[in-house]
């Protein structure tokens, strides 16, 4: 009887061992999570795929944005998720349809993380509203940007609307925030997004049909919005913002490539040659957009005598990492071009390696360089796909610029 019995609570044991190992997996399937982060619950979606071979793939959800994140890797009830893109990960235990964990910088040593709580189930990234705001968000914004020393800055807000689904993006002079989606609130909206390097809060109330205030929360803090709807909004001139210093007309360069060898601007290669210089780092979301663009379009366009060149600014000038982060930026996007290192990100780092330049304002940045050798124009940050027209009308500048000079 006793030898019985002992089988049964053995078989007892591995058959909840077994089972608390599943609930210890990641379920397919949606899972809403929020960040706890300037006093705030910032929310985000998850899409959790599993292939018949057992390897997960995890998916960030920003509207219409899919972020694909793989190499997940088990360790007890605990999960680790690389976003080799932004050198950050999500690590958390597993237990039940729940994920308790922190969002976590590797490139900042002993970086303590953002608590973060994710539960299985396709619940909305926002409940819905009682009662929606019967204002429409839905066009063109002017959104200013007020810190907290109370300096100001232009941008624009591009937003859709269906029902009380919102999706858009905000465009300043550097860049855009990328896909942003959220919804309608009793008296205004939010939205929120989280693709890997930061996770985004907005919230605001309208203040009758054409303006709102809000507050835009980071894990860096807390920025004051003010909008006010206007079908013409524009930013600051992309061409205008970096520029050659007097008595500059073109710039110079050399610079290793990820294998250690020096290149340089001068090369025979980029001879006699539209040359673009793209000054970015792995790091920046709008850099990626732009090589997203980019390195199809070299593959087209190569053999009309148009050469593209990558400067790099990275967080470390430790030459395994900066081998290691441009090696995983050129197999994402299958970069047929050079990517240089260019030196350690910094206050004045790109005005060193460039002196020509009168400053870098943003990255990316991006220089036209003609036949001869002359700088053209220079263009200052990216709005990407996420800002809908204002990303077909870079395309279509782009493709002029470089037909133009092509021509010459």
């Amino acid at each position: 009887m006793k030898k019985y019995l002992f089988i049964i609570v053995a078989a007892l044991l591995i058959f909840v061992s077994c089972d608390g190992q599943k609930n210890n997996k990641l379920k397919n399937g949606k899972w809403r999570g929020e960040f706890s982060a300037s006093d705030q619950k910032i929310p985000f979606i998850l899409d959790v795929a599993s292939a018949e071979t057992d390897s997960v793939k995890v998916y960030l959800i920003n509207g219409a944005e899919r972020v694909a994140l793989d190499s997940i890797t088990y360790s007890g009830d605990t999960v680790t998720i690389p976003i080799k893109a932004y050198d950050t990960q999500l690590v958390g235990v597993v237990s039940d349809g729940k994920i308790d964990g922190f969002f976590k910088k590797l490139y900042v040593e002993n970086d303590p993380g953002v608590p973060f709580t994710a539960i299985w189930g396709d619940a909305p990234r926002f409940e819905v509203a009682s009662a929606p705001s019967p204002v429409s968000l839905a066009g063109k914004w002017d959104i200013n940007f007020v810190n907290q020393e109370g300096d100001t800055t232009k941008n624009v807000g591009v937003f859709s609307q269906e029902k009380d689904i919102l999706t858009g993006s905000i465009l300043t002079n550097s860049g855009d925030l990328r896909y942003l989606e959220g919804a309608l609130t009793n008296d205004g909206f939010q939205f929120s997004a989280f693709a890997g390097l930061s996770p985004y809060l907005i919230k605001a109330k309208f203040e009758g049909n054409d303006a709102f205030t809000g507050e835009f929360y980071t894990t860096r803090g807390v920025t004051k919005l003010i909008g006010k709807r206007n079908s013409e909004a524009t930013l600051a001139d992309p061409y205008s913002l970096t520029y050659l210093k007097k008595g500059y007309d073109r710039i110079d360069f050399t610079f290793p490539n990820i294998e250690g060898e020096k290149v340089s601007l001068s090369d025979p290669r980029y001879k006699g040659k539209v040359v673009i210089v793209s000054i970015l780092g792995s790091w920046c979301p709008n850099c990626l957009d732009e090589m997203e663009y980019l390195a199809p379009w070299y593959k087209e366009n190569k053999e009309r005598g148009v050469e593209i060149i990558g400067l790099a600014f990275e967080r470390k000038d430790d030459p395994e990492y900066v081998e290691t982060v441009l090696s995983r930026l050129v197999k994402r996007y299958d970069v047929d071009y050079e990517i240089l290192f260019a030196g350690k990100l910094g206050n004045d780092s790109a005005e060193k390696a460039l002196p020509a330049l009168s400053k870098i304002a943003s990255y990316p940045t991006t220089i036209f360089i003609d036949k001869k050798g002359v700088v053209r124009k220079i263009h200052t940050g990216f709005n990407g796909p996420a800002t809908g027209l204002f990303y077909d009308e870079f395309k279509k500048d782009f493709n002029k610029i470089v037909d133009d000079l092509l021509a010459e």
